[in-house]
């Protein structure tokens, strides 16, 4: 037996078991024949199947989503595309224009930085130089005062050493010898400690820096300026000549003075 077979037994059995309730006609007997032509009777209304009652959920789901799709339209999805990568292709040059410039600011700024450095290392380094300088000649004008004392001493020890008159004397000896070791006392103590020292300029080539001549002669046998002989000897501090040697010095013959 088939479905449809089924359904309209089940009609059958559902129309023979319903009360059927008293016409129109059967209440007034005087209606019949006049709404319908004599001969037919009215036909049953069709019940609806338990099948036609259940509407599927998932079909109007679908359908609400298609609907959905169909209100979609590609061309305008493409449009909003375009228009953000457009935007973005725009913005784009400016941030790159943005970072170039930072870049170039920050190797402005870096480079600045390395001079400045540069200039206060060497502006530490002279100021360092400057006041060891300081502290090197700051007693440079009383070593000046002493000098002089310090030739008198010479010339003292000179004299005695020449003098026959201290030498016939009999603590000549012993006074030249004291002399001479406190001057040589004095000589060291300023060395070693405070930097000055005494050259000697005899045999050297002549240096205007440290001799200042005070007697000239010409001789063929030389080709330079030779210092012969010291009257006063020279005196350096440290590395710097704070008092010129007077001296003697022999010129070369074609040498025009």
């Amino acid at each position: 037996m088939s479905i449809q077979q089924t359904n309209a037994a089940e009609n059958d059995e559902l129309v023979k078991n319903t009360p059927t309730e008293p016409s129109d006609e059967a209440a007034n007997p005087g209606l019949t024949g006049k709404n319908e032509p004599e001969g037919q009777k009215p036909a049953a209304a069709p019940q609806p199947s338990p099948a036609e009652e259940q509407e599927p959920s998932d079909d109007a789901d679908l359908a609400e989503l298609a609907s959905e799709l169909d209100s979609l339209d590609p061309d305008n999805i493409l449009a909003d595309s375009a228009k953000k990568s457009g935007e973005n292709s725009k913005n784009q040059p400016n941030q790159n224009d943005k970072i170039t410039e930072l870049e170039a600011k920050v190797a402005e700024l870096s480079d600045q930085v390395l001079r400045k450095t540069a200039d206060f290392d060497n502006y530490r380094k002279r100021m360092n130089q400057e006041k060891q300088k300081a502290i090197d000649f700051a007693n440079e004008s009383l070593l000046l005062d002493i000098i002089p004392v310090m030739d008198d001493f010479e010339r003292a020890i000179q004299s005695a050493e020449t003098s026959e008159e201290l030498k016939g004397l009999p603590a000549g000896k012993v006074m030249l010898d004291g002399i001479t070791m406190i001057e040589k006392q004095l000589v060291s103590k300023l060395e070693n400690k405070w930097g000055l020292k005494r050259f000697n300029s005899a045999g050297e080539v002549f240096d205007p820096n440290r001799h200042e001549a005070m007697l000239m002669e010409k001789s063929p046998d030389i080709e330079e300026p030779v210092v012969q002989e010291d009257f006063i000897k020279g005196y350096m501090l440290k590395d710097r000549v704070i008092r010129a040697a007077k001296v003697k010095v022999i010129m070369p013959e074609s040498s025009e003075q």
